[in-house]
């Protein structure tokens, strides 16, 4: 029922008394004004103090910061070009064009936007030590954390309809996912993330915070953030459960439903060597579904059993579920999709021919102005 609530940061009511001692500070809706004009905004300023928040980083690894921030530095940078370089691809190559090619360069702006979202601040916690967050910004954080979670999962389920109805009606595939159908799934399911969370960070920022500001996290983790409240939360861990449960938990049965119509269409082909060519063009789709939520079971359930178990190790966790996938997502495409592969090694070959020409031009430039020519008078040239 709970999956993967720790990808959409959900409280749960089983370690809601873990969390209820501490308190924190006062705030109003603000972000979703800024960014979003939220007309839910009125319903959101019962709150005037709009102090920051600290946060720690990873709880009780203070002297090992910065070797820590060295893997998250990396992935993020490798995030950074592996989906900038998918989206480039899929862009430039006419070829790729296709209805599963926008579904992936979606799928590479979320991971975009998970990592900056993220990784930036985390590494000048680790880095730094610029602990203070803002009280807007840090709800912001958790807004697009929470919104995009449900997006990358509506993007996954429309990728699994994408390759139902390429293995399962091939001829009709044209007629029914076309490019315009195809970029409105993307935007409905934009609207679905945005429309869900906007009532739930409502919630939250009308929560009083009165109490301590100290967030043990690298991040605003939701259920690190609510324990700070010096109300009841009920209400907004009730919303979160039900969001989640629906969201995941249908978008996880329809994926289920899909792979098993696919894999009952495959069985029936008559070789082979064409079973396995169909099953091949599933691959990446699985891979990603299967780091997505199984990601996500493990952090949730340290978060909701923490019993036993280190801060820091939860915190680790959690860090890695927000900054590894976005690494390895270009990674499975580059690996396991020929297409996406050849396009990426035609887009380095026109980079590199189109910097080399440039380098010679910049070098023999160098070269005239290190040697230049002698200017003869033409009249003495005459004589």
């Amino acid at each position: 029922m709970q999956l993967l609530f720790s990808r959409l940061n959900c409280p749960s009511v089983l370690s809601r008394s873990s969390y209820r001692d501490a308190p924190a500070p006062d705030q109003s809706c603000v972000l979703l004004w800024t960014c979003f004009n939220c007309s839910m905004s009125s319903l959101c300023w019962s709150n005037t103090n709009h102090s920051p928040f600290l946060l720690m980083g990873i709880p009780d690894l203070e002297a090992l910061h910065m070797w820590i921030s060295i893997p998250f530095c990396l992935t993020y940078i490798m995030s950074l070009l592996g989906n900038g370089m998918v989206l480039l691809t899929v862009v430039l190559d006419k070829t790729l064009h296709e209805p599963m090619y926008y579904f992936i360069s979606m799928l590479a702006v979320i991971d975009l936007i998970f990592s900056t979202a993220v990784v930036p601040k985390m590494l000048a916690v680790l880095w730094l030590d610029s602990r203070e967050i803002g009280f807007e910004a840090c709800f912001i954080q958790m807004f697009f954390i929470h919104t995009f979670t449900a997006v990358e999962s509506g993007v996954l389920l429309a990728m699994s309809f994408d390759r139902y109805i390429a293995i399962c009606n091939p001829l009709r595939y044209s007629t029914i996912l076309t490019t315009s159908r195809t970029i409105q799934i993307g935007l409905l399911s934009l609207a679905r993330g945005t429309g869900v969370m906007t009532p739930l960070m409502c919630l939250l920022t009308s929560l009083p915070y009165c109490g301590t500001r100290v967030i043990p996290h690298s991040y605003c983790e939701h259920m690190a953030v609510v324990a700070l409240a010096c109300a009841d939360p009920t209400v907004s861990d009730l919303y979160s459960i039900i969001v989640a449960t629906l969201l995941v938990g249908t978008d996880s049965v329809f994926i289920a439903f899909s792979y098993t119509m696919i894999l009952r269409s495959v069985m029936r082909l008559p070789s082979q060597e064409a079973r396995l060519k169909a099953l091949s063009t599933c691959g990446s789709h699985v891979s990603i579904i299967l780091l997505f939520y199984i990601g996500g079971l493990l952090s949730m359930y340290l978060q909701m059993f923490s019993v036993g178990s280190a801060p820091h190790v939860q915190v680790l966790v959690a860090d890695f579920y927000l900054t590894v996938p976005p690494m390895l997502n270009p990674l499975i495409y580059g690996l396991k999709m020929k297409q996406i592969q050849e396009g990426m090694l035609k887009l380095l070959r026109h980079l590199v021919r189109l910097s080399v020409p440039q380098a010679d031009k910049d070098r023999s430039d160098a070269e005239r102005r290190r040697h230049p020519q002698k200017r003869i008078d033409p009249i003495v040239e005459q004589v």
